[in-house]
């Protein structure tokens, strides 16, 4: 699991350019951007993915409740939740272990928290869907609105929801 921004700025990565000329690519100005939290399954390579507003512990905690609404955990099992070390991941993991009035009982039967080591986002299968999403759907890309780049990414997500080799090798 783990959560992205997808700003609507364009970024220039690599292209074949006349040497000595400089690339452009429209752009426009201000600071938009779409948030989406994603999960990927690695042994079916589904992707789920939502959009809360903000990053926080409780949006956190709704991802998973809607991860776990949308793919139930098979009897007698749990799902290993990969997360960084973002302050908000503690906060839910916290909270989840931590809970006497049994608030997050849904979500301590269902997952059991493991969180990368510092610096390390490339362990979390999630990090390279965000990676390959960018270099397949926004690189290079002018997007003249934040509508129109949120269903470049919405199609994008929805060819992954089903099982997929591309997300599974990952």
């Amino acid at each position: 699991q783990d959560e992205v921004h997808f700003h609507v700025q364009s970024t220039v990565t690599c292209g074949w350019y006349k040497k000595g000329s400089q690339p452009e690519i429209g752009s426009l100005p201000g600071r938009d951007k779409i948030s989406y939290s994603g999960f990927v399954l690695p042994e079916s390579g589904e992707l789920f993915v939502n959009k809360p507003p903000m990053f926080n512990f409780q949006t956190t905690l709704d991802s998973i409740r809607a991860f776990l609404q949308a793919h139930p955990v098979p009897h007698g099992k749990k799902y290993v939740l990969i997360m960084d070390n973002a302050s908000w991941h503690k906060k839910a993991a916290r909270l989840v272990r931590e809970d006497p009035q049994g608030e997050y009982r849904d979500i301590s039967s269902a997952v059991r928290f493991l969180f990368l080591p510092p610096y390390s986002p490339d362990l979390n299968p999630i990090e390279q869907v965000w990676r390959i999403t960018r270099e397949e759907n926004t690189h290079n890309v002018f997007f003249a609105s934040k509508t129109s780049l949120e269903q470049t990414l919405d199609k994008a997500f929805l060819h992954w929801e089903k099982p997929n080799s591309q997300l599974k090798s990952l």
